[in-house]
């Protein structure tokens, strides 16, 4: 993973919403990644393809599956929490407000594990994300 050999103070601490932030970050390079390395190349297909993960609908789904399924430890939980009741002063256009709390709770989980550098973790989520979004899961 990419952190240019920085450290980031006390991520425990840090803001939901910047957790979020980086969590975005991070599915998108996912995705992106296994859309090139499965062979589509076209730039409006990669993006219609891309939004079957990233969308703020998507990434909502995702993690109700995540937590319905008992896959999230109580660490992960609590950042989820976070996330869902972070304070956002806007809200897509495409989308609700409690479709956009989950899609940013789950970006926040992900951006959790990424500068908590529990990097294993982060790609065991991202994967199981991945097989229910290609209905591939267990």
């Amino acid at each position: 993973m990419f952190t240019f050999g920085e450290e980031i103070t006390d991520p425990e601490q840090m803001n939901a919403l910047a957790l979020a932030y980086m969590g975005d970050g991070v599915l998108e390079l996912y995705v992106r990644y296994r859309l090139l390395a499965s062979g589509k190349v076209r730039p409006n297909k990669l993006h219609r393809e891309a939004t079957n993960y990233v969308s703020a609908r998507s990434q909502a789904k995702i993690l109700a599956h995540l937590v319905d399924g008992e896959r999230l430890t109580d660490e992960e939980q609590a950042v989820v929490r976070r996330g869902r009741n972070a304070k956002s002063h806007t809200i897509p256009k495409n989308t609700d407000r409690a479709t956009y709390q989950m899609s940013t709770a789950f970006e926040a989980l992900l951006g959790y594990l990424y500068v908590t550098k529990q990097h294993e973790r982060l790609e065991e989520v991202v994967w199981m994300s991945v097989a229910f979004v290609e209905g591939k899961e267990e």
